[in-house]
């Protein structure tokens, strides 16, 4: 466990027509280990784009990209798919088995990777991370489509640290939700990253206020470049006129 960055990339591009144009443009980035970073940027700047190279679903282009000291680029199928056990992700909407319920959505990744384990097993540990997440155990055996939105953001952090995962990534967490939704989602982002003795924690979010209410490290990306990177007072104190509009709009009331 020697590398300092959980994650790491070197010069990475992605196009999706042969070279023509570039989504990521010769991304240089460290996500430090440990700490909650959120990536921020207008849309279409890639953000979502780069989350998926970090989870291994996109190949990069060019360049290179490194999770817990790994290069996602030589393992085989099968030692990316044992290494994403070491990732937890909440997708934008929650992405939940329509057909599960909610206790069986949460017990999904543990029956598939931790067969070695009693059914009574399984079902206490997804109890105890619905618990965690704050969902009432009363609706534990409802479907997806029976929740509120909130709700369904619950189960679906319930799900992605079903495994304990080392890195927790977070693609647009409150996208579509309301004020007050939004804070509670954010609420529980930070609450389970200081829950999580260790946890490196990855927000991709458009959402400014979010951002300086989470935030140990920020990373702004501008046209498929990393504009920015370092702490809320780096940012604060920038002379970089896109950031400094970003900023202005972004607080203005």
């Amino acid at each position: 466990m020697g590398f300092k960055s959980a994650i790491s990339m070197q010069q990475v591009t992605k196009s999706f027509d042969g070279g023509k144009e570039f989504v990521l443009n010769g991304i240089d980035l460290d996500i430090p280990k440990g700490q909650l970073t959120v990536i921020i940027g207008y849309s279409g700047t890639g953000k979502s784009v780069l989350l998926k190279h970090m989870l291994g679903l996109l190949q990069p282009t060019s360049g290179k990209v490194e999770v817990l000291g790994r290069d996602l680029a030589s393992m085989s199928p099968d030692e990316m798919g044992r290494f994403r056990r070491r990732l937890g992700v909440l997708f934008q909407h929650a992405a939940l088995f329509d057909d599960m319920t909610v206790l069986e959505n949460v017990c999904f990744p543990l029956r598939e990777h931790r067969r070695y384990w009693t059914a009574q097993q399984i079902v206490e540990v997804a109890e105890t991370k619905l618990a965690a997440s704050g969902l009432d155990p009363k609706h534990y055996g409802k479907l997806p489509g029976e929740l509120s939105g909130g709700m369904r953001k619950r189960v679906g952090l319930a799900r992605a640290i079903a495994l304990d995962p080392e890195v927790i990534l977070y693609d647009e967490p409150t996208t579509g939700l309301d004020p007050i939704l939004s804070e509670m989602v954010d609420d529980l982002i930070l609450e389970t990253h200081q829950r999580v003795e260790g946890a490196t924690s990855v927000v991709v979010s458009h959402d400014l206020f979010a951002a300086f209410r989470l935030a140990d490290h920020m990373v702004m990306l501008d046209k498929g470049k990393v504009l920015l990177a370092g702490t809320q007072e780096d940012f604060h104190n920038s002379q970089v006129e896109l950031i400094q509009r970003f900023l202005a709009k972004g607080f203005k009331k």
